[in-house]
């Protein structure tokens, strides 16, 4: 093979080796840059979830108010809000649970003393906002503790309150409803915490089937109902 041939070959192989690491800077490059864009992507995708569920579950519409606890009275109570969400109220607080006709609005401003949360509606919400309100109630926070009825001239369809705090929403598939009962419910506010929903002196009754329980006369004076501590509550979900 003469020098020529010999240089000849050697510059080609140096070009075939050249042309070789070209093709592999460009696949590494294409391989890196699919990767980082598809991580770019990801962290989109992501982000954009975390902060749409961050509004969505945002409680800054909360309304917050302050009232001293504490406050029982035998009369009838005029409250500023609609629902009210604290001051005075009855001595007998009302028994958590669903009531499908309005109750007294003294006996559950007590029952929100004790850590109470409380779902209201207007009386003309559709059967199957109702339904799935319910099913809100009782899948959501602490049962214990859950108190729901409608209520008359709301300023919303759906209003859920808790003792000094209060959201008004339009559906019962809004995701603040749930946010709001995990974070009120039994929270730092509540003055009473550990105080039963429940017991033998709870109010069981709607407004239409019992009036305002008439201030005690006499012996039954001593007959006050007992504020007892709730039988180990179990946590919020």
């Amino acid at each position: 093979m003469t020098k020529e041939k010999a240089h000849a070959r050697r510059e080609h192989l140096q070009q075939m080796r050249a042309e070789q690491k070209r093709k592999q800077r460009r696949a590494a490059l294409l391989m890196w840059g699919t990767g980082g864009l598809i991580i770019v992507v990801l962290v989109g995708v992501v982000g954009f979830y975390l902060i749409r569920q961050a509004q969505q579950t945002s409680l800054d519409a909360v309304a917050n108010y302050k009232y001293e606890a504490g406050q029982h009275v035998w009369n009838a109570v005029t409250y500023k809000e609609t629902p009210p969400v604290g001051g005075q109220h009855n001595n007998y607080w009302q028994q958590c649970a669903i009531y499908d006709k309005p109750i007294h609005s003294e006996h559950a401003v007590h029952s929100l003393e004790h850590g109470a949360s409380w779902i209201t509606y207007r009386p003309d919400l559709p059967k199957a906002q109702v339904d799935k309100l319910k099913e809100v109630a009782a899948s959501t926070g602490n049962q214990e503790y859950m108190l729901m009825s409608p209520f008359p001239n709301l300023p919303a369809p759906i209003v859920v309150s808790s003792w000094g705090h209060q959201l008004k929403l339009n559906s019962p598939d809004d995701p603040k409803l749930g946010a709001f009962i995990k974070r009120y419910q039994n929270g730092a506010d509540t003055p009473e915490p550990g105080a039963t929903c429940g017991g033998t002196d709870a109010i069981t009754t709607t407004a239409d089937q019992a009036p305002l329980p008439p201030e005690p006369t006499g012996q039954q004076q001593q007959q006050q109902p007992t504020e007892t501590a709730a039988p180990s509550p179990s946590q919020s979900q």
